[in-house]
């Protein structure tokens, strides 16, 4: 059994298509961001970064227990090593896999991610953060063009690389980002879509909190901005200072 401590985004949903992917029974935990259900130091323990998702394995491979395991790339990587599955045993192919995971990980969430903020979380006005942030958008967009112009998958076939980009780009319009001028990419997401395990992660973790965190501008509360982007947050990562000091 695997615990998946989520909320409704895309991050989240790389997961849960995972564990529909491969078939592991998992039991879901939902959070609150607005409300800072994952500033508390019971999640700390599961997630040192206070961030969703995480997950934890009640049957890991060395029978000592349950085993947290955090970051979105790193639990992909865990449940494929753990199934072996999504990941190739093919030497050239896994290298594949693995570069399009951490491209994706330190490149397309994180600048996607920001235009997002910038978009719907900050203040009007915010033009330099808005555009430098779109324009990395479209280029990693323009990189997938590029590579999926090439194969019919990030690694040749289907992969933790494919389920870890695919949230990020099918939001790609949501920002500006034209389809059309991207038909490989906009072809590669048929692809993907099409495939069992997304309707059915999609229909598990998506519900009606989702349609707050996409609209075109999210409006929040005082309590709300600080658990999600203000001192609440920030206090969470906060440790104490040790005897002595």
């Amino acid at each position: 059994m695997i615990n998946l401590h989520y909320v409704p985004t895309g991050n989240n949903l790389k997961i849960a298509i995972m564990l529909h992917e491969t078939g592991l029974p998992y039991q879901l935990v939902k959070y609150s961001m607005l409300a800072g259900s994952h500033l508390t130091p019971e999640f700390r323990r599961i997630n040192p970064n206070n961030k969703l998702p995480a997950i934890v394995d009640m049957d890991p491979a060395d029978a000592k227990g349950p085993l947290s395991v955090f970051e979105s790339g790193a639990i992909l990587l865990y449940l494929a090593e753990k199934t072996s599955n999504l990941i190739s045993s093919d030497f050239r192919k896994r290298l594949l896999t693995l570069q399009w995971l951490t491209w994706q990980v330190a490149g397309l969430g994180p600048m996607l991610g920001q235009a997002t903020h910038f978009q719907r979380y900050a203040p009007e006005g915010q033009d330099y953060g808005r555009t430098r942030y779109n324009r990395e958008a479209l280029r990693h967009i323009d990189v997938m063009e590029y590579r999926l112009r090439e194969a019919d998958y990030l690694a040749e076939e289907f992969s933790i690389a494919d389920i870890a980009c695919f949230p990020w780009a099918s939001g790609a319009a949501g920002l500006g980002i034209s389809m059309d001028d991207h038909p490989a990419v906009s072809a590669w997401l048929e692809r993907v879509k099409a495939r069992p395990s997304v309707a059915a992660a999609t229909a598990a973790i998506y519900d009606e909190d989702r349609k707050r965190f996409m609209a075109e501008r999210v409006e929040m509360t005082p309590d709300e901005w600080s658990n999600m982007f203000g001192d609440r947050m920030y206090a969470a990562a906060r440790v104490a200072p040790r005897a002595g000091n």
